[in-house]
């Protein structure tokens, strides 16, 4: 019971208003938000499985993060790892453009695979797993999702705590899941990641942007940890 009060309390809260791009409100502050993007440098952020940002591919236009357009600079990650946490970001994508935003990341796996919030122009694509705010190949979001279309900005955020993740889109819950289910692990051994040891299963790990070869822009991205749900809540 505590648990789900928490999480809708961080529902009833979430976008807090008031902060230019970028930027923390005191509120956010107090309530232990942390920027991974300040909206000028890429500082925070480096190459997957290297430790420097990618000299190539990736840029910081008009407060934007910006991955270009085959610009092969590859995946990047977060420098810290997280647990249980709350991520908000805002993100803009042209027509028939395709990205994602990836938690779980591990280097131990040594390819950049994780569970991917699936951010696409929807209109090239059947409704389903592989669709805007899915967990990519597992999991189908809601069908009447408030997505907005190519060009535009959308609100995204992930919560997980405990073994208890959501996914939301525009202020919408669009799809939640449990970890290690079995509902999720039987999903997960109908997908490309089912010979993925661990995949499904709650890990401490990075988060990552994809570098699809598509243009993709990120502002706002916003985290702060939640505390782990005691046993039986």
């Amino acid at each position: 019971m505590k648990t789900t009060l928490f999480l809708w309390l961080c529902a009833a809260l979430w976008p807090l208003a008031g902060a230019e791009p970028n930027q923390l409100t005191p509120a956010e502050k107090e309530a232990g938000w942390r920027l991974l993007f300040d909206g000028q440098t890429t500082s925070g952020w480096r190459s997957f499985g290297k430790q420097t940002f990618p000299a190539k591919g990736w840029t910081v236009e008009n407060g934007w993060l910006k991955c270009i357009a085959k610009g092969r600079g590859g995946d990047i990650v977060t420098v810290d790892e997280f647990t249980d946490f709350e991520l908000c970001w805002e993100w803009r994508l042209p027509p028939k453009a395709n990205n994602g935003l990836k938690y779980f990341i591990t280097e131990q796996r040594g390819a950049a695979i994780g569970h991917e919030y699936q951010m696409i122009d929807d209109t090239t694509i059947k409704p389903g797993k592989g669709s805007t705010a899915s967990f990519y190949d597992v999991l189908a979001p809601k069908l009447d999702k408030p997505l907005k279309p190519p060009g535009e900005t959308n609100q995204s955020r992930i919560v997980v705590q405990g073994n208890h993740v959501e996914h939301w889109l525009n202020g919408a819950k669009v799809l939640q899941y449990e970890l290690g289910s079995p509902e999720v692990l039987a999903a997960v051994a109908r997908s490309k990641f089912k010979d993925v040891a661990g995949f499904g299963m709650k890990i401490k790990g990075r988060i990552l942007l994809t570098d699809h070869g598509d243009e993709a822009c990120f502002r706002n991205v916003k985290i702060r940890a939640l505390p782990s749900p005691k046993v039986g809540e």
